[in-house]
């Protein structure tokens, strides 16, 4: 078979099978053209999840007729003035994409340029179909109907209406979020389903669009650092949710699905959430065109660092710091549920005053039942734990998280603070504490062994031991000398004596299950931390234990001047608080 060139109508057909995959893909790269345009205000309308009909209007520069016919043909684009397609600094500049959602749907464009006339061109497929004056404000609409509707191998295998309209709202998402400057509409079906306003603060249109609690629940990111410029908000590490599906990544302004920058936050949050949670962040990169390549996949959504290193340690050093200026803060609001367990006593059928509060001397006894006993003002009242106090209680308006008044279920400490009452979980605390205090000895001489005066053994299995030798040395650094006892055991020396008397075979049986879980996909950072996080939990004040009040009041300041002590190695939250508005709700006083 000899070789041949290919019809236009073919080629651009072929080219749409990696431009335009689905209607999310068509309505990313028509919002795109409008963002480049230079619009304020962009409408966006589809029917049945964008596979029956997509509508985009703008207002921006527009085309007049000339133009949009060169619109519709291959790589031609307003996009690159010459030849360096390394400074692009538009969304688009393939000139791919009209022609290509033109050739498997029908495609409208309607434009008029400030104080001319409107044109409308109208492709079916890869023919055109009608061309003429149109009557519009300046700007362009743009129409895609039935989409892939003549090439039923595509059209069978695209998702349900939902699913379709789900992605199209994420690709809206993440173009407004990324455009403060510009005023953003969505409907589907005729309902409105997004809608924000032009110039907006970025921290502002950042809540609107993933969820308004993070406007109370965030830290601010910045940094700079060789021309290269990191800001954006992220979420505090108890503000977490079960999927990855809110992390907005941005790079010159181009929504990105990187998996670099994804690692990158991920082992920014590494010791602060459980694996299976994840950050709610919005990151915006700036970065010089010369130093990064979009031009990576037709769909421009993967890119290329120069210097991949420096990106990856500006997200983790930029969120670390965001995170540790914060100190002991955590996601603070009463939940709901939590408030609706709270219930008011009954009320007694027999009114006041139809029975004495105190018994009559020589009063009959009433015929209660064998198993009743009814309480008095005369019963003892329920003794509990008290201490002898060596100095007045100190006042809770001195200190952020109050002072201790109390321990509720040998767990839980109660602190009464200037603003209301305050739980803390001693155990998440107590763990979060010793973790940061094994890092600063680490940043210093190491941390301090205890040697055992009879040496530990611990039985493993083989594979178990063979990852605890390759690390022997990485450990002792951690303050656990181990020594390999015979294939299947291994010996303890000595265990960090910060950890106190701890369960040493938990902990060395535990550190081989990380090891074993993490260890090849990890740094030798991150499993440092995660070295760390372990030895923390084994060593910490457990649930259960009978702390004093000058022990209770003492873990509460050493919260105060700990980064991240919000929050535990797992990232659930270690202390909440129940504000006075919110006491004053249980009982009915708001």
């Amino acid at each position: 078979m000899s070789i041949r060139r290919l019809p236009e109508h073919l080629v651009n057909r072929i080219a749409a099978g990696e431009v335009v995959e689905r209607p999310a893909s068509a309505l990313k790269e028509i919002v795109e053209n409008a963002v480049d345009a230079g619009s304020r205000r962009i409408a966006i309308r589809i029917a049945n999840g964008g596979l029956d009909r997509i509508e985009v209007s703008d207002d921006g520069c527009g085309m007049d007729s000339s133009e949009i016919a060169l619109a519709l043909e291959r790589h031609a684009t307003s996009k690159l003035p010459d030849d360096a397609i390394e400074n692009v600094a538009t969304l688009g500049f393939r000139g791919e994409a009209l022609p290509s959602i033109a050739s498997v749907a029908r495609l409208s464009i309607d434009s008029r340029p400030a104080g001319s006339d409107g044109w409308n061109r109208t492709v079916d497929n890869g023919v055109v179909v009608n061309e003429g004056p149109a009557a519009l404000p300046p700007g362009t609409r743009v129409i895609v109907e039935q989409l892939f509707g003549k090439v039923p191998a595509r059209r069978k295998f695209l998702r349900s209406a939902k699913a379709e309209y789900a992605a199209c709202l994420d690709v809206v998402r993440r173009l407004a979020m990324a455009h403060p400057a510009i005023a953003f509409s969505m409907e589907h079906d005729g309902r409105r389903v997004l809608g924000v306003q032009a110039d907006e603060a970025r921290e502002d249109r950042v809540a609107a669009l993933t969820d308004r609690a993070l406007a109370d629940n965030h830290v601010i990111v910045a940094l700079e650092r060789e021309g290269v410029r990191l800001s954006g908000v992220a979420s505090l590490p108890t503000y977490n949710r079960g999927v990855g599906d809110h992390q907005f990544l941005f790079v010159n302004g181009r929504p990105v699905r990187d998996r670099l920058l994804v690692g990158a936050v991920r082992g920014a949050y590494a010791d602060m959430l459980a694996r299976d949670r994840h950050p709610v962040v919005a990151l915006f990169l700036d970065v010089p065109p010369l130093e990064v390549d979009v031009n990576v996949h037709p769909a421009k959504t993967e890119v290329r660092f120069r210097d991949p290193a420096l990106i990856r340690g500006m997200i983790v050093s930029g969120l670390r710091r965001a995170l540790d200026a914060e100190g002991f803060r955590a996601v603070q609001h009463a939940d709901p549920a939590g408030l609706s367990a709270w219930r008011p006593e009954p009320v007694s059928p027999t009114p006041i005053g139809a029975m004495p509060i105190f018994e009559a001397a020589g009063a009959p006894v009433p015929a209660y039942s064998v198993a009743e006993r009814r309480p008095t003002f005369l019963t003892p009242p329920p003794q509990a734990r008290a201490e002898p106090a060596a100095a007045p209680a100190p006042e809770g308006t001195s200190f952020p998280l109050g002072v201790a008044r109390g321990q509720v279920a040998r767990t839980y400490i109660v602190a009464e603070a200037e603003d209301g009452l305050v739980i803390v979980d001693q155990h998440a605390a107590h763990e979060r504490l010793t973790l940061e205090r094994m890092r600063r000895a680490m940043e210093g001489q190491g941390v301090a062994a205890q040697a055992l005066l009879l040496p530990e053994v611990v039985e493993l299995d083989e594979p178990a031991c063979d990852r605890l030798e390759a690390r022997i040395a990485e450990l002792k650094d951690f303050g656990l000398e181990l020594e390999r006892f015979g294939p299947a055991a291994m010996l303890v020396r000595a265990t960090p004596a910060m950890l106190g008397q701890g369960d040493v075979q938990g902990l060395v049986s535990d550190l081989a299950d990380d090891l074993a879980a993490y260890d090849s996909a990890l740094s030798l950072k991150e499993r440092l931390d995660l070295v760390a996080a372990t030895m923390a939990c084994h060593g910490s004040v457990r649930a259960g234990r009978i702390l004093s009040v000058a022990e209770m009041n003492a873990l509460l300041r050493e919260m105060e001047i700990t980064p991240r002590s919000g929050q535990c190695n797992h990232g659930r939250p270690t202390w909440v608080k129940l504000g006075h508005g919110d006491i004053e709700k249980l009982f009915g006083r708001k």
